[in-house]
């Protein structure tokens, strides 16, 4: 049986830029009074899948950035523009 074990997936490749948009999408979930079970419902991701975003454990693939985008009600350009991440290694 195949299972998804996130302890298998490989490492992120700009792990700066991973962990600023982690705060930033926690900053944004925060300001709307949101838990993370909340938000991942909104989105309709796994709570885990927030969790791991939002400390910088999991890079966010184009299907959950549209779920989380719809969710936030904000276009995808606004909820990627991240403060810093031009900076980011």
């Amino acid at each position: 049986m195949l299972r998804n074990d996130y302890r298998s997936l490989p490492p992120v490749k700009n792990p700066g830029g991973v962990k600023i948009f982690g705060d930033h999408l926690r900053r944004l979930r925060e300001a709307r009074e949101w838990s993370q079970v909340e938000l991942a419902d909104y989105a309709n991701v796994s709570n885990m899948t927030v969790h791991r975003i939002e400390t910088a454990q999991f890079a966010a693939t184009i299907d959950v950035l549209l779920s989380l985008s719809k969710a936030l009600q904000m276009p995808l350009h606004e909820l990627v523009k991240c403060p810093g991440m031009e900076e980011a290694d």
